[in-house]
């Protein structure tokens, strides 16, 4: 499978908790962190329910 980077470019102060805990399952805990991971269905969904919140970057 390819590969994602996936890094958190906006707080999550504020968002609803499934927000918050969608970045948690990503496992984004800070501004700016940054986590490689396979780009399975399940995680480009979160993505997806998360994308204001996030940038993506394909490996």
């Amino acid at each position: 499978m390819a590969k994602i980077k996936i890094t958190q470019i906006k707080s999550a102060i504020d968002r609803p908790e499934r927000q918050k805990l969608t970045l948690k399952a990503l496992g984004l805990k800070k501004m700016n962190a940054s986590r490689e991971v396979e780009a399975t269905p399940q995680i480009e969904g979160m993505v997806k329910a998360v994308s204001h919140l996030v940038k993506v970057e394909k490996l």
